[in-house]
C-alpha cells in the first residue's frame, strides 16, 4: 500500500479584535435613545398594531375591546421606546 499524503492545513484568515464590550452598550444605549426619533409613523403604527392583537389574543378575542386593546398597546409601546427620546427598562 502506499502512504497516504498528508494535505497542509488550509490556511486561516487572521483574527481580528473584537470591539470592547463597553464600546457595544455605547452603541447599543445610542440605538436606544434614538429609537423613536428614527422610527416611521407606520413603524410604530405596526409595533402598536402588533401588541393591540397580543393583547385580544391573550383574552381570547372577546369582541368589544378593541379600543381599549390599541389604546393600551400603544401605551406600551410608547413606554418602552421611550416617549420622549429616552429609553425605558
Amino acid at each position: 500500500m502506499a502512504a497516504k499524503k498528508e494535505r497542509p492545513a488550509p490556511a486561516k484568515a487572521p483574527k481580528t479584535a473584537k470591539p470592547a464590550e463597553a464600546g457595544k452598550a455605547g452603541i447599543k444605549s445610542t440605538i436606544s435613545s434614538n429609537a423613536r426619533a428614527e422610527m416611521s409613523p407606520d413603524e410604530l403604527r405596526k409595533l402598536v398594531s402588533e401588541a393591540a392583537y397580543y393583547r385580544a389574543k391573550q383574552r381570547g378575542f372577546t369582541p368589544g375591546h378593541e379600543m381599549e386593546d390599541w389604546v393600551q398597546a400603544e401605551a406600551e409601546v410608547l413606554r418602552r421606546i421611550g416617549a420622549d427620546g429616552t429609553p425605558r427598562h
